[in-house]
């Protein structure tokens, strides 16, 4: 998985658009994983929920064991995590859990969430089949246990590594802000079908700060700055003056983004072969 292989600009750009989709689908869901803070803390709750699912033995999914998620690192406050869950509750994409124990509120997915959930790794793991020409799909279409247990090996090895968690500069300028993801989404999406070599700035064509801040429920003012120091930095260039004309993306950034996206194909890879050994353990005979 070459991240300057024009194949894997190919299937990232294709799973933009997915991506987007699946916002334009469900965005009040999909906000909460347009930021690289809300994606692992939300990551991080989908994880736990599926590892009890998994495994009846393993703790519920409470403020509790999403703080003891993160003890090791400390990458958030206590506050930030709590208030992070009770979002998601307030929003239905977690409920209650029964419990024998009165003194826990254990919570869980609702079926809506977990429907996405599959839908997010369905996708990876349909690029990673064009790459390679594998049958992950299938596998997850026939054994949908995989996904309770795949998804929890991708996401605690990508959370706690610093490549994935820590963005290069050039993606972290967009990742670190709100719905920030969507916009750099946007952005490789309108790859052009036939980009080759990334040696030089790939024209986008024409898009304003208005279609993003539109589609996206974004103030104008918000895109706006992002732009402006994604200029500022040379990573984003237009034919004319103040953000007008056509729009092209520097090598750099487009190098920085493959290379960033690579370690999360990678370790959904990954997660893909473990889960296979762990569900072939369970098997009878």
């Amino acid at each position: 998985m070459e991240n300057h292989d024009p194949r894997f600009l190919a299937v990232l750009r294709d799973a933009a658009e997915q991506l987007l989709a699946m916002h334009d689908t469900a965005p009040r869901v999909v906000r909460y994983v347009a930021s690289m803070q809300k994606w692992l803390i939300t990551q991080a709750i989908i994880a736990l929920h599926f590892e009890r699912k998994h495994d009846e033995a393993r703790a519920p999914l409470t403020a509790g064991s999403l703080i003891e998620f993160f003890a090791q690192e400390q990458r958030f406050s206590k506050n930030t995590l709590t208030a992070h869950l009770a979002e998601m509750r307030a929003y239905g994409l977690l409920v209650p859990q029964d419990s024998r124990d009165k003194r826990i509120k254990p919570l869980q997915l609702s079926p809506y969430a977990e429907t996405l959930v599959g839908q997010w790794l369905e996708s990876h793991l349909a690029a990673l089949d064009r790459l390679d020409g594998g049958r992950r799909v299938s596998e997850l279409a026939e054994d949908p246990r995989r996904l309770a247990c795949m998804h929890p090996l991708a996401v605690r090895a990508l959370v706690f590594d610093p490549a994935w968690a820590e963005p290069p500069a050039s993606v972290d300028l967009f990742v670190r802000t709100e719905s920030g993801s969507n916009i750099l989404h946007e952005l490789i999406c309108r790859l052009p079908m036939d980009t080759g070599r990334v040696d030089q700035p790939i024209c986008l064509g024409p898009l304003h700060a208005s279609e993003i801040s539109t589609r996206h429920t974004l103030s104008r003012g918000h895109v706006q700055r992002i732009f402006s120091r994604a200029r500022a930095e040379g990573l984003l260039l237009w034919s004319l003056p103040a953000n007008q004309g056509d729009l092209s993306v520097s090598p750099s950034l487009l190098l920085d983004y493959a290379r960033w996206q690579s370690v999360k194909f990678r370790a959904i890879a990954q997660a893909h072969r473990q889960s296979q050994q762990m569900i072939a353990r369970t098997e009878p005979g």
